[in-house]
């Protein structure tokens, strides 16, 4: 009896031991596994980092300063600089806003040097089908015009400044001052066609190291985009400011909804930029002079 009780005893201690090795197996391989879900978690998909390009497609000769700088009129003209800017890196070709070419815009704008948006990328060896997005910074025919001039591109706008601009004009049979027709039916057709995407609000990711900020209201809902490049990130206002100027005096743009929103949206490009140099505005003659020339109608911002 006693040796049974012995042999007894000796099992149930062999079992609590396998037992104890099992449980500490099983917490090895737990934390194994918790280690493998932080590391893969801790890491970070690689940081693209873009090329930017200002491109001049057209000048504008002889514009008053004071209708781009608010303030008294002294008098100053300016040649005005009718540009978009290349996006180049993770796999895309993007630009930001697309110009114009329609013989009805040409009209509004007499401008010199005219060149097609579509031809005047060829100074970078980029095709009109190479485009892979067109940002539209807002409704504008200067900007948007020539969004239908790249077919595979997909444009990306807005919802409210779509809706404002566009749907609203296509309800009411009533166009929305500030937009053209023609490129509200362009919009459309974009629209139907599938590559339409709109962006849905303030500091919206649209692209890994591209972020889209609700600008200062130039329109219903302009937008100006944050894209980081090797010098850190550049800020292309576009209409949301029109001149070095507006940045260096802190003077809102003359033609805007609200002139308290344009100066906060400055505030906040400074904050976002990474030097003050690296905010780019959108019809200024400086920035081809302050930036390296890469051909003839280009230079590289970042």
């Amino acid at each position: 009896m006693g040796g049974q009780l012995k042999g007894n005893l000796a099992l149930i201690g062999m079992i609590r031991l396998m037992r104890l090795r099992q449980l500490r197996t099983l917490l090895v391989v737990f934390n194994l596994i918790v280690l493998m879900v932080v590391a893969a978690g801790s890491r970070t998909a690689p940081v693209v980092q873009y090329e930017v390009y200002a491109v001049r497609f057209a000048t504008l000769p002889g514009c008053p300063v004071h209708f781009l700088v608010q303030g008294p009129d002294d008098g100053r003209k300016i040649v005005l600089t009718m540009t978009f800017w290349v996006i180049k890196g993770g796999g895309r070709v993007i630009l930001f806003d697309s110009g114009f070419y329609r013989d009805k815009v040409r009209k509004d704008y007499p401008a010199n040097d005219f060149i097609r948006p579509s031809e005047v990328i060829a100074e970078l060896k980029i095709k009109p089908e190479d485009v892979t997005d067109v940002v539209i910074s807002h409704i504008h025919n200067d900007h948007v015009d020539g969004a239908d001039l790249f077919p595979k591109a997909r444009v990306w706008m807005q919802r409210e400044e779509y809706g404002h601009y566009v749907a609203d004009a296509l309800r009411t049979g009533k166009n929305v001052e500030g937009a053209d027709p023609l490129d509200v039916s362009a919009l459309a057709l974009i629209n139907k066609s599938g590559r339409l995407s709109f962006v849905n609000g303030d500091s919206q990711e649209i692209f890994p190291g591209i972020t889209c900020y609700i600008g200062g209201k130039h329109t219903w809902q302009s937008q100006y985009l944050g894209v980081q490049t090797r010098r850190g990130i550049v800020v292309l206002a576009s209409d949301n400011v029109y001149l070095f100027e507006n940045l260096e005096k802190h003077l809102p743009i003359t033609a805007t909804l609200d002139a308290k929103s344009n100066l906060a949206a400055q505030d906040r490009m400074k904050s976002l930029a990474a030097s003050p140099d690296l905010i780019i505005p959108g019809h200024d003659p400086k920035v081809f002079s302050r930036f390296p020339k890469v051909s003839p109608h280009v230079v590289r911002i970042d």
